[in-house]
């Protein structure tokens, strides 16, 4: 209810809107734009990802492979570990990055969480 009874401008609610919506793309586009790093194994694997969370660069340090410390078949197991843990990281930093980036934009659509396509 409007107090005194009056009409909302749509005009005006349209305004705030388009901007909201203005807002909202151009955190996305920096988003997209802006790296995160994440690492497993003491640095020896370190992934980049995107702050919308797409992998760019994933480097593995050649102290990772070791073949005498321990069989080929060991080696590998170990290493796809590390990069899957690297990745995982990136990925929350990510995530933490979008919740600050668009976390005061979903509060500003009404509360933040029950937005569909929003991360939180």
């Amino acid at each position: 209810m409007i107090p005194g009874g009056g009409q909302p401008n749509m005009q005006q609610l349209l305004q705030q809107a388009q901007k909201m919506q203005q807002d909202l793309q151009r955190a996305q586009e920096e988003l997209a734009n802006t790296e995160v790093d994440g690492q497993a194994g003491g640095g020896l694997v370190r992934a980049t990802v995107t702050g919308s969370g797409e992998l760019r660069a994933l480097r593995i340090d050649p102290k990772a492979v070791d073949p005498e410390a321990a069989s080929p078949e060991e080696t590998a197991e170990t290493l796809a570990d590390l990069v899957v843990a690297a990745v995982q990281a990136a990925n929350e930093n990510a995530q933490t990055l979008q919740q600050q980036k668009l976390g005061p934009l979903a509060q500003g659509l009404g509360g933040g969480s029950g937005i569909p396509g929003l991360p939180f």
